[in-house]
């Protein structure tokens, strides 16, 4: 448990590093502006991001009531257009879906973080529960309750949990042993649990977050068109083309982490019989002992 807790404290870490880059990463830029005022230089990044997005000299000025929503965002965006990430076919598509890119990166990072955090705490849980069950009884035959759970400590994970549980009452009946094995297999279930809310709205926010970039990017490209004397393929294919590029991210983001919830929920459920199986064997055994 303490190295779990260290574990998710050094995700939780991993995540304000990230937001923290994220925050400092627009002032930062003012400074690299050489020879402008912090006015031109806002300004500036504003436009940036505006024409990255498809945006005219128009939708620049309205951006200038709304800085503290756009603007921060569209100097993250412009600053990578400037560095070596933005010459990069990857860097170039980001710049290329405008400023939900960030959020959707964002929601990437939280399910990477949670996704790497659970898998590491289910594999830790795992143990192999016929020799572990086999040991118990065994112990228990031989030596008695208390040496049985003695064995039990001496494991991690649920099983060896709910099973130490078990033992504990084994002196005040069956009733008493089914009901600490039911209260420790509730807290043991929502230990394996934990964290997975947060992969599950990954893969409800991701795609959502993509079609909503869309929707922007494809209103922003039908301003353009209507704005434009001439309107040509090139125009239209260019507009939707970058348009989709948030779908496609949000989609991309949401199929890994839907895997990977499936999968932890899989392993759960197989946890949850396994340790039903184990505690219906402890309970037979100390009726039998008992008889």
């Amino acid at each position: 448990m303490a190295r779990h807790g260290m574990l998710k404290n050094a995700c939780f870490q991993l995540l304000a590093v990230g937001l923290l880059a994220l925050m400092f990463a627009v002032p930062a830029m003012a400074q690299e502006e050489e020879g402008e005022s912090p006015e031109a230089a806002k300004f500036a990044r504003i436009q940036a991001s505006s024409d990255s997005l498809g945006f005219g000299s128009t939708a620049a000025d309205s951006l200038k009531e709304v800085p503290v929503i756009v603007e921060p965002l569209g100097g993250i965006i412009g600053m990578v257009d400037r560095s070596p990430i933005g010459k990069t076919g990857i860097g170039k598509k980001f710049v290329a879906g405008g400023i939900f890119m960030i959020p959707l990166f964002l929601v990437a990072l939280v399910g990477f973080i949670f996704i790497i955090e659970r898998g590491w705490t289910l594999y830790r849980a795992r143990v192999n529960t016929r020799r572990l069950i086999g040991t118990i009884i065994t112990t228990l035959r031989a030596d008695g309750v208390q040496a049985a759970a003695e064995e039990c400590q001496k494991v991690r994970g649920p099983i060896a949990a709910i099973l130490y549980s078990g033992l504990q009452k084994a002196d005040r009946g069956r009733e008493a042993v089914e009901k600490a094995i039911a209260t420790a297999g509730t807290i043991e279930m929502s230990f394996l649990e934990r964290g997975l809310i947060w992969i599950s709205s990954v893969t409800t926010i991701a795609p959502l977050m993509g079609f909503l970039g869309t929707v922007s990017g494809m209103i922003n490209a039908f301003d353009a068109i209507a704005a434009s004397e001439q309107v040509n393929a090139k125009l239209v294919a260019s507009g939707i083309s970058e348009a989709l590029i948030t779908t496609a991210t949000g989609l991309i983001v949401a199929i890994p982490a839907t895997i990977g919830y499936n999968y932890f929920v899989s392993t759960i459920d197989r946890f949850v019989i396994e340790m039903e199986e184990t505690s219906a064997e402890l309970i037979e055994e100390l009726e039998r002992m008992k008889g």
